[in-house]
């Protein structure tokens, strides 16, 4: 890859990710979204005991994980089923510290927004049906809009101050009513002229709208873009999943989310494009898949390689493959650039269609990130199937990294050897 290449793809691709890195609203929606992965995960706990009754069928252990379902379960009613709620909070702070405006009442006002918006008033009480995976896209509109009406509001001063000698948390609390207040008239505003024109609630008319790119991002050439562009981004030294994830972050979290609440209810599990799969299969052991190149590069002749892969093994074993990636380097090498940009994408292709093909189990849990390769896989399908496929798709990268890596070796001991004479 020449300079002149690599100068044209800096100078196109570098203002878009910038801006992109820069843009408040999706960084935020970005950062909230992957706030509640712990949640998802206390979730996909909760729901284990549900899973191991399904793989066993049958025996004591079976009837007394089925008699006692409901108290194994419980906390999924209060996390993965009201997950929005959380991220409309999350969101929202993320949101007002990048405004500089974050206060003790901001992730209350977007849960109140929220909770407007998103409830339907029933007969004894209030339908919670769009407070879990099918209200995400909802609690971004809600983040969003409560924080910017604060922002308005504080920006024109119009909010209620008192003297400096007042307890702040007293004066936080004055200055947010009228932004409160307002925020709270403009959701029952928005919820009820959503019920008397779409004949909907809000949630449902947002999912009608958004249903073609719902839709559209579960789906193998949305993958093969979000997997080449991560890759494509990294080898210019831009952080690829973080800037990437900032547009397919919140689709990924609510079909994990959804395929959650389908197999606890029983219902078939439909999406495979979820958070843990893009961590624990298609970026195991770190963008690139590259395990198999820091083997290589352990055992390599050259003594600056060798020396670069024995100090990225234990983290690549963990996913966290930087010193690999600034270190051999993978950025910027010519030698590189194909199985690094386009190897992932050879995995996508096998990983997606062994799943649709039924050959391996889609993701029915959110496995904690930074687990060797195989352990996030398992919890997150609960398939060995799906463990053995981490394993091939690594086999394959370090096929498809060998002849490109022994150019790099051979140039470096050239490099070497003419530093020795």
């Amino acid at each position: 890859m020449n300079s002149k290449f690599q100068d044209t793809l800096m100078k196109y691709m570098m203002p878009i990710a910038n801006k992109v890195e820069q843009q408040k609203h999706l960084q935020a929606i970005k950062d909230g979204m992957i706030s509640v992965v712990p949640i998802i995960i206390v979730g996909s706990i909760s729901l284990l005991p549900l899973a191991i009754a399904n793989l066993i069928g049958s025996g004591p252990v079976y009837d007394f994980l089925n008699a006692h379902m409901s108290v194994f379960t419980y906390a999924g009613m209060f996390t993965t089923d009201m997950l929005s709620i959380y991220a409309a909070m999350f969101i929202a702070i993320a949101l007002a510290k990048r405004y500089d405006i974050c206060n003790n009442l901001t992730g209350a006002t977007a849960i109140m927004v929220h909770l407007i918006l998103s409830g339907l008033s029933i007969e004894g009480g209030m339908d919670i049906s769009y407070l879990g995976a099918s209200g995400l896209f909802t609690c971004i509109v809600s983040a969003i809009l409560s924080v910017e009406v604060t922002r308005i509001l504080t920006k024109n001063k119009i909010i209620i101050r008192l003297p400096d000698s007042v307890p702040s948390m007293v004066g936080e609390s004055f200055a947010s009513l009228i932004p409160l207040v307002v925020n709270a008239l403009l959701a029952v505003i928005i919820a009820n002229l959503s019920l008397s024109f779409a004949g909907k609630v809000f949630p449902a008319f947002i999912m009608g709208i958004l249903a073609p790119a719902i839709s559209t991002m579960d789906t193998l050439p949305a993958l093969l873009i979000v997997i080449f562009l991560t890759q494509f981004l990294w080898f210019f030294g831009l952080h690829g999943p973080s800037i990437t994830s900032a547009v397919w972050a919140s689709f990924a979290i609510a079909y994990e989310a959804e395929n959650m609440a389908n197999y606890a209810a029983g219902q078939p599990v439909e999406h495979i494009f979820t958070f843990g799969l893009f961590y624990a299969v298609l970026q195991v052991t770190g963008s690139g898949l590259t395990l198999g190149l820091v083997i290589m590069m352990m055992r390599s002749k050259a003594q600056s390689l060798r020396s670069i892969g024995t100090v990225g093994i234990v983290p690549t074993l963990f996913g966290i493959n930087e010193p690999i990636i600034f270190g051999a380097p993978i950025i910027l090498n010519p030698f590189l650039f194909i199985p690094f940009v386009f190897g992932p994408l050879v995995i996508t292709v096998i990983t997606y269609l062994t799943m649709t093909g039924g050959l391996v189990g889609k993701p029915i849990a959110s496995p904690p990130g930074f687990l060797p390769p195989g352990v996030g896989a398992f919890i997150m399908t609960l398939d060995w199937k799906c463990v053995a496929l981490v394993f091939v798709n690594l086999i394959i990268m370090t096929v498809f990294y060998y002849p490109f890596f022994k150019m790099m070796e051979a140039d470096e001991l050239k490099k070497e050897q003419g530093e020795a004479a």
